[in-house]
């Protein structure tokens, strides 16, 4: 937070134009300018008689924040890195917005009485404190930082039942696991998580050594952000899913299966006791569980893109490969592990996620560097929060040694 501002009056004193709302569900946006979070601005602009966007945030883009905020007016804006807030706080000038900067500004927006909902969009261990703060705050939470539950599964479980908090998935494979389970008492026998395999799903292990960061941010089929497009190449984004999923609907590792589906056309599914197997099926469009999230239990019209039954000619499914795609079988061993490992998973892969992306090291390296950390960082087998956040900071610096140097990019 900006040291001057937050010493004339805390976020949370500040009075958020409350004479707006008029019933309107109240949403804050943590990490409004990337993929989940503009998506989520075009569904409660198609919705504006049932939403409002009361908090916007942004990491380092505040110009397309500034964008945002003078379309949707919200009562306040906050820009995680403090060097923005000077030129956003003069883009704003003119209108009647809060505008704050800082990590301790996000977490304290989120505790406002007004706010009805917080999507949690943000990307990395960064979306963990605020969204415990909004927990702790007792607002319902739309999870689309999968980190949150990767990180520290186990405290936040803990926080929704002391706080009595619901999560509501937004990832769309975790969105379909919760749609199938609606309405059902039976147990859980296993859940079917769908994976697109990436652009590299064909790919052989020698041609993998060679991929680039161009060739691994051509998904095939979804349109997302740069961190998690590459996780998805490298199928670490599943392997998180798979530990999100354990903790979201308390199964065991051994009952999540990985199934590659390379249309994503069916987003996930629940097998039960007797066999039956339920699935949800859609166009890959995450404005589905975006909104799904925000009005639940009803669900909205939409004039969102329909599945086209007669140019499916056919779902193919496959069995993934841990040889070729390491990362997967890294995050299954974490979670077997438990304690902080999959913090530290966490905090190497957006490491090297990084610094594949900037050409400090290659492909394949991610795995092997991920698990050297892995093996170097220290082990808890009951870690606190104070635990996270230094589990966090040791693991990228291990990883960080084992990239080249940005100035050999």
């Amino acid at each position: 937070m900006n040291i001057q501002h937050s010493q004339q009056s805390k976020v949370t004193t500040l009075p958020l134009k409350g004479e707006r709302g008029g019933g309107l569900k109240q949403i804050a946006i943590l990490g409004s300018t990337g993929s989940i979070g503009t998506q989520a601005l075009q569904v409660i602009a198609a919705h504006a008689d049932r939403f409002e966007a009361r908090i916007l945030t942004a990491n380092r883009r505040w110009e397309l924040l500034a964008e945002q905020a003078r379309k949707f007016l919200p009562a306040a804006v906050v820009i995680a890195d403090e060097t923005y807030y000077e030129p956003l706080r003069t883009a704003l000038a003119d209108l009647p917005i809060a505008v704050y900067a800082g990590a301790d500004a996000l977490c304290q927006v989120v505790e406002g009485d007004e706010i009805d909902l917080v999507l949690t969009a943000m990307v990395g261990f960064a979306g963990l404190p605020p969204t415990i703060a909004a927990i702790r705050a007792g607002k319902p939470i739309a999870l689309a930082n999968k980190e949150t539950m990767v990180v520290a599964g186990e405290l936040i479980n803990g926080l929704c039942q002391q706080f009595q908090v619901p999560i509501l998935p937004v990832d769309s494979e975790h969105s379909a696991i919760f749609q199938s389970l609606m309405g059902e008492v039976s147990p859980i026998e296993k859940i079917i998580l769908t994976a697109s395999g990436g652009p590299f799903r064909t790919f052989t292990r020698e041609q993998l050594e060679s991929v680039t960061p161009a060739m691994a941010l051509k998904h095939p089929n979804w349109d997302m952000g740069a961190k998690i497009t590459i996780d998805s190449a490298s199928m670490m984004n599943k392997g998180f899913e798979v530990i999100e999923a354990k903790w979201l609907f308390g199964v065991e590792p051994e009952k999540i299966q990985v199934v590659v589906h390379p249309q994503s056309v069916v987003h996930s599914a629940v097998q039960f006791a007797d066999g039956a197997v339920k699935a949800q099926l859609g166009v890959p469009d995450m404005r589905v569980p975006i909104q799904l999230a925000f009005s639940f239990p009803e669900r909205l019209q939409s004039d969102f893109d329909r599945l086209d039954w007669f140019t499916m000619h056919s779902l193919t499914f496959e069995r993934p490969d841990t040889d070729r795609f390491r990362c997967l079988a890294l995050a299954y061993e974490s979670l077997r592990q438990g304690g902080n490992m999959p913090c530290i998973v966490n905090a190497a892969n957006e490491i090297v996620n990084r610094a594949f992306l900037e050409g400090r090291c290659r492909f394949l390296q991610m795995a092997d560097i991920i698990e050297q950390t892995m093996q170097r960082a220290t082990f808890i087998k009951t870690p606190t929060y104070e635990d996270y956040l230094a589990t966090d900071k040791e693991a990228r610096r291990i990883a960080a040694e084992q990239t080249l140097p940005s100035k050999f990019v």
